[in-house]
């Protein structure tokens, strides 16, 4: 039940650091695929929220195909978009918002009209930002902006027009998915920033002062809820069209209605068929900038955008760690049917709470989340099943033929002293591990029989070993055993008898798989972990007691033979225990290292030495393979 425990603490602690990570990652900008994913159920969310209706703040008057086949060219000829503005401007709206780049010159006279028309009324015109890569990181060093994205260089409108209107950059922000999910509120360069062009229109529609704190903007009195990068996540109300759009065409038939501009945000931008200007979006495939534009502005204005902020975040950081620990503790808390529909039920409750947010205007990430619960719960769930069949039957016939291969020494001291460690001691001790390679593959595929004629002469090897060194044999672990040397009291020679010990096993280790046929000895493998230091040793257990050693020694003597494996060695000795042996070599054998290895599971390193045997079969074998 105890180990039971520490396995579920464990896989805990495990998931919780599994999610931990991979919210971290994502933060900080790996994991590009997750925002892939999340852009695809970002546009599932909208689509269960269903098509709304705007607050009327905004028209935008489009340059259509309309207006395109009567004049016969694109882009729209300045005297004409002069036109259009003139006749705005005299419906009396709160601000003319310019969604076309006038950057280039043209006729003369045009620009000259279009110049004069500017100057009548309140005017935003648009520039565009021109990023050097797709990266547009800079260095953290450089303060709370240096998270906005950083341009190349602005295409600003001409002087001529700029002179009569205020500038924002009209660039919005696609992600992946070419779906635009946010808008930069603002962009610079290496010398100044700039505003965006919703930002600009709706700081002059509101006649509100623009503040720019460290963590967030303010219109007035009121907080724009950006994210961490000062971008405005935006939603969608509904397909092209759901603002309120007039075709531009209306102003040059006579027929624009004066309620549609008067009073009113007017955006003046292109939906011409084949210009470019267009984007993916949850219920339209071909969104017009413009409309992109226009929704970012109305959550300006409106105040209604969909809130991505430092408390949501945090909130997406208790999610990916929390929710798969809860999912992982339900499936661990009943080991059934049970259990599975238990943590099933957690996940749709996740899944209404996360809609419900969005839906009322607070997006939680869902695809960090998924990807911090699915994969922990998933294994967890697959251990638990796969544990609680054919590896408790398998395990469970094991013990019983392997109960008989007990330590005569451990007998015969509970013999002698019934209350031996009866209260955990602790002292030092020197601690071997060996362990078979290949093993759980070759049980596949042998005789049952055969299996454990193997095993009995693999247990009675470590036996001898042991007993002849004066060790004690705390366990056999199926196909591998921990050696302790050191009970029942310490001894100066604890470390010495181990070494020699750990070298007996590689030698008899290494003739007794030499001795086997060759398809199981082609099989098999061995590794060894020798350390010393301090431990607690005790007795553990109630109806069915056994006496253990724990401690840092302990774990570190058991990763050695992982060390041993990952550096193609059999043997594996910390310098703590050559020290304490006052080991200077062994005939045939030759000592390599020192590594400075790091032990999984451990802060620290261990120096590490590996002992080869310069005379066995297996050098033999190494020698041969390099001559051939």
């Amino acid at each position: 039940m105890r180990s039971r425990r520490v396995q579920i603490l464990v896989a805990l602690v495990l998931t919780a650091l599994w999610g931990a990570g991979i919210y971290a990652a994502h933060a900080n900008g790996h994991l590009r695929f997750l925002d892939r994913l999340e852009a695809t159920l970002t546009d599932w969310r909208t689509q269960a929220r269903g098509v709304q209706r705007p607050p009327d703040v905004v028209t935008i008057v489009a340059i259509d195909d309309t207006v395109v086949k009567r004049g016969g060219s694109y882009p729209l000829p300045r005297a004409d978009l002069a036109r259009v503005v003139d006749t705005i401007v005299q419906f009396k709206p709160k601000v003319v918002a310019i969604d076309l780049l006038l950057v280039d010159r043209s006729a003369a006279i045009g620009d000259a009209t279009l110049a004069n028309t500017l100057a009548t009324g309140p005017m935003v015109l648009a520039a565009a930002a021109i990023f050097p890569s797709a990266s547009e990181t800079v260095a953290p060093s450089e303060g709370p902006l240096a998270v906005l994205p950083e341009a190349e260089r602005f295409l600003q409108p001409l002087p001529a027009f700029a002179d009569h209107a205020e500038v924002g950059v009209v660039n919005v922000a696609t992600g992946q998915s070419g779906s635009p999910l946010a808008v930069p509120m603002l962009f610079r360069t290496r010398d100044k920033v700039e505003l965006s062009f919703p930002l600009r229109v709706a700081a002059r529609a509101l006649d509100q002062p623009l503040t720019v704190a460290p963590d967030r903007l303010m219109l007035g009195n009121r907080a724009v809820p950006t994210d961490s990068d000062f971008a405005l996540p935006i939603t969608y109300y509904g397909p092209r069209r759901t603002i309120r759009t007039v075709s531009a065409q209306s102003i040059f038939d006579g027929t624009l209605d004066r309620a549609a501009i008067e009073n009113r945000i007017v955006v003046i931008g292109a939906s011409v068929a084949g210009g470019g200007d267009f984007y993916p979006t949850p219920f339209d495939s071909l969104m017009p900038g413009v409309e992109v534009i226009s929704t970012a502005i109305t959550h300006l204005v409106a105040g209604d955008a969909v809130v991505r902020d430092r408390r949501v975040r945090i909130a997406d950081a208790l999610s990916a760690t929390l929710l798969p620990m809860l999912l992982v503790g339900l499936l661990a808390w009943r080991r059934s049917a049970l259990g599975i529909m238990a943590a099933a039920a957690m996940m749709i409750a996740w899944a209404g709470l996360n809609l419900f947010a969005f839906t009322h205007g607070v997006w939680l990430n869902a695809a960090t989340t998924l990807a911090a619960a699915v994969p922990p719960v998933t294994v967890f769930a697959g251990v638990q099943l796969w544990a609680g069949g054919r590896r408790t039957q398998y395990f469970a016939a094991k013990s019983r033929s392997l109960a008989q291969f007990q330590a005569p020494a451990l007998q015969e001291w509970l013999a002698r002293d019934p209350d031996f460690l009866s209260k955990p001691v602790r002292q030092d001790a020197a601690v071997v591990f060996v362990d078979l390679s290949g093993f759980t593959g070759l049980s596949e595929r042998i005789d049952p029989d055969e299996l454990r004629d193997l095993l009995k002469a693999f247990h009675a090897l470590i036996d001898k070993a042991a007993i002849d060194c004066g060790g004690m044999i705390t366990g056999f672990l199926g196909d591998g055993a921990m050696i302790l040397f050191g009970l029942p009291r310490a001894m100066p020679d604890d470390a010495a008898r181990a070494l020699k010990c750990a070298i007996d096993l590689h030698r008899g280790l290494e003739r007794w798989i030499a001795s086997l046929p060759p398809a199981v000895a082609g099989q098999l493998g061995f590794k060894i972990g020798a350390h010393c230091g301090p431990i607690v040793a005790s007795r553990l257990g109630e109806s069915h007691q056994h006496i253990t050693a724990t401690g840092d020694t302990v774990n570190v003597a058991s990763r050695l033979m992982e060390v041993a494996a990952q550096n193609d060695a059999r043997l594996a000795l910390s310098d703590t225990m050559l020290d304490a042996a006052d080991f200077h070599g062994a005939p045939d054998g030759v000592l390599s290292g020192p590594l400075l290895a790091h032990v999984r599971g451990r802060s620290g390193v261990v120096t590490v030495w590996f002992w080869r045997d310069q005379s066995g079969p297996g050098h033999e074998a190494a020698k041969a393979e390099m001559i051939g």
